[in-house]
């Protein structure tokens, strides 16, 4: 499934974003969901985890928190208010359905002038293109990389770890949420990649950065991406939002 393109003047800048999931090779359903707002402001990517078919559920319902953030406040409360709404939501929605365990990862972006606010829960991620190297914007909240925090393992064998797909937050997973945030200043030039667990767990961060910096614009860089994870077995759901930052 693909999300239509943006493009939207703001203060000076121009911003661009696509948007792409994929159900993946051996995953029978999509529970992946993504945010690409017509208003150029906010991007989302979230990953839903649960049994008897919840998974997409939980996605959803964050996407649709999301979706109905107001404009005008502060960036990181309204974030943070959005996804606390989407965790009491998800928990309402599993004590009615009767089911043990459902939630949701997520990264969001969202755009106030030439500023980028990310919020982040368990292990979809945020990049920075930035002079064609990539950064990453934010750290998993999961098992291997508190290993990695704490020396226990070396980071080039997380991903091999027999642990890799557990997450030590999601928006569902308890009656709180804690949101973990940062800001960046903007400028034209700069893309930024929101992605879930599908492409970041088969797809090397060197490859990505190599697609990002050689594609044309973001649809294209989305494909790539995708695609890249595709031929690299799919595994799992694949989602990814990527958005250009260009002078106004």
């Amino acid at each position: 499934m693909k999300a239509p393109t943006t493009v939207v003047p703001r203060a000076g800048l121009r911003v661009e974003g696509w948007g792409i999931t994929h159900r993946g090779h051996r995953r029978a359903r999509n529970e992946d969901a993504i945010l690409t707002d017509p208003a150029g402001q906010l991007w989302a990517v979230a990953d839903g985890m649960g049994g008897h078919g919840q998974g997409d559920v939980a996605a959803d319902i964050v996407i649709d928190h999301l979706e109905t953030i107001p404009e005008g406040g502060e960036p990181r409360r309204m974030l943070v208010a959005g996804l606390e709404a989407a965790n009491a939501s998800i928990r309402a929605h599993a004590r009615k359905a009767e089911v043990g365990q459902m939630g949701a990862t997520v990264v969001a972006l969202l755009i106030a002038r030439t500023t980028a606010h990310v919020a982040w829960v368990g292990d979809s991620r945020a990049y920075l293109l930035r002079a064609g190297r990539l950064s990453a914007l934010t750290r998993d909240h999961s098992v291997v990389q508190a290993l990695v925090d704490a020396g226990h393992l070396d980071p080039a064998a997380a991903a091999l770890h027999p642990e890799a797909n557990l997450v030590t937050r999601a928006v569902g997973a308890s009656d709180t949420v804690e949101v973990e945030t940062v800001a960046l200043e903007i400028a034209a030039g700069e893309r930024l990649l929101l992605c879930s667990d599908g492409l970041t767990h088969c797809v090397a961060d060197p490859v990505l950065e190599g697609h990002l910096a050689s594609a044309v614009g973001p649809y294209e860089a989305c494909l790539a991406l995708v695609r890249a994870a595709l031929d690299a077995g799919g595994p799992d759901n694949v989602s990814v939002v990527v958005v250009d930052v260009a002078e106004g």
